[in-house]
């Protein structure tokens, strides 16, 4: 499915980056890692970034190179971590990577971000996402303050913005072919659940409760690998969501389905 591509995959060390490293890997992809932690277990070439410092982004981008297929962004902060913090890596730093790396994509490269079911209702956020379009590293704590965002809403809020931009980059480099789109997870059993469970208390436990079960690296992984496939180059601008059902039931109590 992806043999003979090159593709960077962030938050490689663990959780779903692992799983989804090792899974391109599997289909015959040549892939970087990238992760401020070391992997365990290193899938392809390993390089060390750390997405809330923009001279870590710019050393990373200037190592990598032209020619990449792939970028998979799926490092990520959980709720617990200060807003800004969560903001700066989860939004800011993604953004960041994604737009200085487009000149080394290959024609015909896809992007996918990895946003989060967390981000469902990004329509009722439109004044501040729009604000955060021209958000930079040094803006965030001052940006933080002036929309109210702490505690868990940071979390939330960097997968509504995550969302939009992904759906308003529909056609941003249609003319070489490069498409962007969101993959949406539910819940999943990676090393930061223990952090959503502990910051959303009785709304996780309810979604735990209707869920089956939670998700796990591997049922997400090879959506974000067909996303990365050219089996999915006619698909532009979307968020799939990958949640056991979670979006659709939540689309139904809203609707009285």
């Amino acid at each position: 499915m992806l043999q003979g591509k090159t593709v960077v995959v962030t938050g490689a060390a663990s959780g779903i980056g692992a799983a989804t490293a090792a899974l391109a890997a599997e289909h015959g992809a040549r892939v970087i890692s990238v992760d401020v932690n070391t992997p365990q277990r290193s899938v392809g070439r390993f390089v060390r970034a750390d997405l809330s410092d923009k001279a870590s982004i710019d050393r990373l981008v200037a190592e990598l190179p032209p020619g990449l297929d792939g970028l998979a962004n799926i490092a990520g902060l959980p709720p617990t971590r200060a807003a800004a913090s969560v903001l700066t890596v989860n939004l800011v730093g993604l953004k960041y990577l994604t737009t200085q790396l487009v000149p080394k994509l290959s024609d015909g490269a896809s992007i996918v971000n990895l946003a989060s079911l967390a981000g469902l209702e990004w329509a009722q956020s439109l004044d501040a996402i729009r604000a955060s379009e021209s958000l930079d590293f040094d803006g965030v704590e001052a940006f933080c303050s002036r929309f109210g965002i702490e505690g868990a809403r940071s979390y939330f809020f960097s997968k509504e913005a995550l969302i939009a931009w992904t759906m308003q980059h529909r056609w941003t480099w249609r003319a070489r072919g490069i498409r962007m789109n969101a993959v949406s997870p539910g819940p999943v059993d990676t090393p930061i659940l223990p952090d959503f469970i502990q910051t959303l208390g009785a709304r996780a436990e309810e979604d735990m409760r209707t869920m089956d079960r939670p998700g796990t690296p591997d049922d997400i992984a090879p959506v974000v690998a067909f996303l990365l496939s050219n089996g999915s180059r006619w698909i532009r601008g979307t968020n799939v969501p990958v949640d056991g059902g979670m979006h659709s039931n939540i689309l139904c109590q809203i609707h009285g389905l």
